[in-house]
């Protein structure tokens, strides 16, 4: 089976959360790898920006006509938007490291993955 035929199947069987999951996970894991590697400044350019776009995508989303989501959980995701967006920039100013911008990245994903240690 093709790489394309497996994305054209999958993207078919797979619902919106499990999506979000999928992508989420590989952001925390290329910002692991960028973090490990001990890249700084302008070399995080690419993980730090995917990250960007995704939170961004999400706010977005959290602002679209007949979003179901609760007001206030689109109102706290718009904020950890715009929290991301600056942050970011601190990151690749070298002011910041970027394990903040994983961790919350972890715990979003514990909270779609349903985390025993998210209802705590």
């Amino acid at each position: 089976m093709s790489v394309n035929a497996y994305q054209a199947a999958r993207s078919r069987a797979e619902t919106p959360r499990a999506a979000e999951q999928r992508l989420i996970g590989e952001i925390i894991g290329d910002m692991m790898i960028a973090r490990d590697a001990g890249l700084k400044g302008p070399a995080l350019m690419a993980p730090l920006h995917r990250n960007r776009e995704m939170w961004s995508a999400f706010a977005t989303d959290c602002g679209a006509p007949g979003n179901g989501l609760p007001d206030e959980l689109r109102a706290q995701i718009v904020s950890i938007s715009l929290w991301v967006d600056r942050f970011t920039s601190d990151v690749m100013a070298g002011r910041e490291k970027i394990d903040d911008l994983i961790d919350v990245n972890r715990t979003i994903l514990d909270g779609l993955r349903g985390s025993p240690a998210m209802a705590a």
